[in-house]
């Protein structure tokens, strides 16, 4: 991997490897852009077959993170971070205090919370060493687990998506086939349960997918097998890169909408959807509900304040939606373009107002 290549290409900031012989930790921190603020990004822990593939991921994922903040109105920038181990047996308290040192060494620029393989304990130990840390168990004023935030975003977005398809909102009698069962895709669940739509669902935890069964009457089907059933509405809840060359011309849904990171292999692919007639809701617009979560919380968290800010993401994918439509673009590009005039105008307001310090000190 030719790393400077990658980072001038999309314009990193920063990559920080992080390395703790004592504690085992081995974590790469990301931060992508600030121009709008400090970069909020969450931990993931994965047991990566390379640690080419864990900067490959931390990159990818940090650079959503800037225009997930940016679609959504936040004033932050784009961060992760990744740590290289099985969040089932590789924990401690001394691994992530120190990562919460490295974090703290940052001075802010990076603030951390939970993500895939993380929780709220692994931010409580990574806040006995930083200040800069959101998503810790909910007590003075934290907001906790931002997994059912992320959930409420994609049940809306969902419906969004159902209107521009449909011509109304309404989940009710439709199909739709749930990829992932985590904190995220069991809430998405339940939220979609109680509108009335038939549940199919596919994980690689057999309890994950019982309890699906058992609470909300779910058709479960193997993991290999989501990709092919005959459903409205298509919701990648795991992991990135589901949608590729493999499996796009097998899908039999109208519409891709989830919870997961980067769900386009490449961008190519959002083109390949919108050439076979399949509306995408943009990941980084419709799972922006827990970084709204988090964000929240980094300023006193407030449940309804939030909440009626994740409300916002309905209206953030019509307007996406739309300009896909009018100028026959891919969604995900419309998003884009959202993404990247916000963060140019704001950065012309901040050369300016520096400008203009300089010239009156001068």
């Amino acid at each position: 991997m030719e790393l400077f290549h990658q980072l001038q290409k999309h314009d990193y900031e920063q990559l920080v490897f992080c390395h703790d012989a004592a504690s085992g930790l081995k974590a790469i921190i990301c931060i992508h852009d600030t121009t709008l603020g400090p970069a909020l990004g969450g931990c993931r822990m994965w047991p990566y077959a390379s640690e080419a593939e864990a900067v490959t991921d931390v990159l990818r994922l940090a650079r959503a993170m800037t225009y997930k903040a940016a679609a959504a109105g936040l004033n932050l920038g784009g961060g992760k971070s990744v740590v290289i181990g099985d969040p089932a047996s590789d924990k401690s308290e001394a691994l992530f205090r120190a990562l919460g040192r490295y974090v703290q060494s940052l001075g802010g620029r990076y603030i951390i919370t939970e993500d895939v393989g993380t929780t709220e304990r692994d931010m409580d130990w990574i806040q006995m060493e930083t200040d800069y840390v959101t998503g810790v168990t909910p007590v003075d004023g934290a907001g906790g687990n931002p997994g059912p935030a992320t959930a409420y975003g994609v049940y809306l977005g969902m419906k969004a998506a159902a209107k521009m398809v449909y011509g109304n909102d309404s989940l009710a009698g439709k199909r739709i086939a749930v990829q992932g069962l985590g904190s995220v895709g069991l809430a998405l669940c339940d939220w979609l349960h109680r509108e009335g739509a038939i549940l199919i669902v596919s994980d690689i935890r057999p309890e994950s997918v019982r309890r699906a069964v058992e609470a909300y009457g779910a058709q479960a089907v193997e993991t290999g097998d989501i990709y092919d059933v005959e459903c409205d509405i298509f919701a990648p809840c795991a992991l990135g890169g589901v949608l590729n060359d493999e499996t796009i011309p097998r899908l039999k849904a109208q519409i891709v909408a989830g919870s997961a990171n980067n769900q386009l292999l490449d961008d190519g692919h959002g083109r390949q959807l919108q050439e076979r007639g399949i509306l995408y809701a943009p990941d980084y617009v419709i799972n922006a509900g827990g970084l709204i979560h988090v964000a929240d919380e980094w300023q006193g968290y407030n449940r309804e304040r939030a909440y009626k800010k994740i409300e916002t993401i309905y209206d953030n994918l019509l307007h996406v939606f739309a300009i896909a439509r009018r100028e026959g673009i891919p969604t995900q590009q419309a998003a884009d373009r959202l993404a990247e005039e916000r963060i140019a105008k704001m950065a012309r307001v901040k050369s300016n107002f520096l400008r203009h310090e300089k010239n009156r000190n001068i």
